[in-house]
Order: C-alpha cells, then structure tokens, then sequence
C-alpha cells in the first residue's frame, strides 16, 4: 500500500475525491453550509433600519423611556379587559407606519415570543376557575384559558415594542441613552462588549464548524459521524476551544485598551440637550397609554 503525504488542504479534497469519499457535506459553498450561515446571521443581524422617520429622529432617551412605559403598561393590562389588546394594537400599528416600518412584518417577527410564553401553559390548569375542557384527568379552567391567552397577547404586543426601538435606534444609541438615564457603567459596558464581539465569536465558531465538516467526510452509503456519546464529545471539545479561544481574544482585547487609555469608563461626547419638542413627542403615547387603560376598565 503506497504511503500517502499530505501537505496541503486542497491534497486532502483531492485524496478523497479519488477514493471515493462524499465530500458534499464539507465543501464551502455546500447547501448545508450555507444554510447554517444564514440561520445565524439572521440570529445575530441588526435590527436596525435606516430612515429619516420622525421616530428616527426623536431623543433616544425619550424613545427608550416611552418604550418601557408601554411595555410596562401592556405588562399590567388585566386580563378581563379584553378590549384594550386591540386598541393597544392600534397605537403600536400607528408608531410603527410613523416609523416608516410595515406593520405586518413588525407584528410577525413579535410571533418570535410565543414559544416563550408557552411558559406559562400550566396556569390553564393551576388557575381554578369554572371547568371549560377536560381530558386525560386534566382539567382546564375558563380562568386559567383568559389569564393563558392574556400571557400570549402581552408578550406579542411587547415584544412588538421592543422592535420598533431596536428597529428605529441604533445600538450604540441606545447605549448612550442608557448611559444618560443613569444605568450602571458596567452593565453598558458589557453590553457594548457584548455587542460588538458577539459578530467576531460566531465567525470563531463557524471556523470550527467548517473543520468539524472538512474532517467528517463519509463513505458512500455509509452514515457519517459516531454514536451520540460521540457526538456529545466533539460537541463538548468544541465548546471547550471557543472558550479558550475566547477568553484569549478577550485578554489581547483588554491589554489593547490598557495601552489606549482605557480606564474602566466608557467616554462619549456631551450629549445633546433634551429639548422640550422631544419631551412633548414621548408624552403622547405615554397619555394614549392611560386613556386606554382608562376605556378598557369602564364597565
């Protein structure tokens, strides 16, 4: 059996090619490469989109303020008032055509919550109540069937919220703004580092996928890979070395910003001042908010 040298990667493609090995799966433009590509950069891609909307342009201290209003008012929506969800709906729909954002597409991506709040599945059989189905010695209450329902609407309409702010300011914005609202510099600054080394571990973790693949070839007809124990094993190693790899990239990071100054603070520009246009602008939701608390508890 003659003696086979390898030097190169493109020697390695080739030696399998010739002896018959599927090298389908570890090609670089492979369908399943490129499927795993883009399911992760849709994970991690930046919500935010340019415009020149008059939500664009509003304080993004006001906008972050306004943004938790609402999301604690639908928070503290109770579940018998039904009538506020769509009106709340409403006022949303409105921010986000004032954004220049679709509303449809807006109200899909929130639907990304619902496997969430399946969380609280249990409060249709914990919650007692008048018996509304029974099966299997279970029984779901009428009670637990409106607080459950309430659960699904409140997270949809959040999260929905939450979008238009993200969509509408960028990160380092909304840092910014955080910073002036007197929220602890650390936490911004983990969430700055968060931020912006969050691109540079997933193209260290694609590396390692793409070697995990170059050396998983299979044999025509035969299934590739090992038993579940395994797998578990080159899962674990790989988890293992992205840790190291980053913990490593962390500390150059660090002695980088040592040698630049850093001092444990985030310095900024001075910040604009808040004017009173963009205050009166952040009311209005605000007050629509409580007028429909206000019209949904009438009897």
């Amino acid at each position: 059996m003659n003696r086979v040298i390898i030097q190169h990667p493109i020697q390695i493609v080739r030696y399998y090619r010739r002896s018959g090995y599927n090298l389908g799966m570890i090609r670089e433009g492979s369908f399943r490469h490129k499927r795993q590509r883009q399911i992760m950069q849709n994970i991690l891609h930046e919500r935010y989109q340019e415009g020149s909307s008059p939500i664009h342009r509003l304080d993004p201290r006001v906008k972050v303020i306004v943004a938790l209003c609402l999301i604690t008012g639908i928070s503290l929506t109770p579940p018998p008032h039904w009538i506020a969800y769509p009106m709340l709906w409403v006022l949303i729909g409105f921010i986000v055509e004032l954004s220049g954002l679709n509303v449809w597409r807006v109200a899909r991506q929130a639907g990304i919550a619902l496997p969430f709040a399946l969380a609280a599945v249990t409060l249709l059989f914990t919650t007692p109540g008048e018996p509304l189905i029974e099966f299997g010695g279970l029984t779901i209450s009428e009670a637990g069937m409106l607080r459950f329902l309430g659960v699904l609407a409140k997270s949809w309409l959040a999260v929905q919220v939450a979008l238009i702010l993200a969509m509408t300011t960028p990160f380092t914005d909304l840092l910014w703004a955080l910073g002036r609202l007197r929220v602890p510099a650390t936490l911004i600054a983990i969430f700055s580092f968060m931020y912006r080394y969050l691109f540079t571990l997933t193209d260290e973790a694609g590396r390692l996928m793409r070697a995990r693949e170059a050396r998983s070839a299979a044999i025509p007809g035969q299934r590739a890979g090992g038993s579940i124990i395994w797998r578990a094993r080159v899962a674990g190693g790989m988890i293992g070395n992205l840790f190291l790899r980053s913990y490593e990239r962390s500390e150059r990071v660090y002695a980088a910003m040592l040698a630049r100054g850093y001092s444990g603070q985030m310095r900024t520009l001075d910040p604009p001042p808040l004017t009173r246009q963009a205050v009166g602008q952040g009311i209005i939701p605000v007050l629509v908010l409580i007028l429909i608390q206000i019209l949904a508890s009438l009897p």
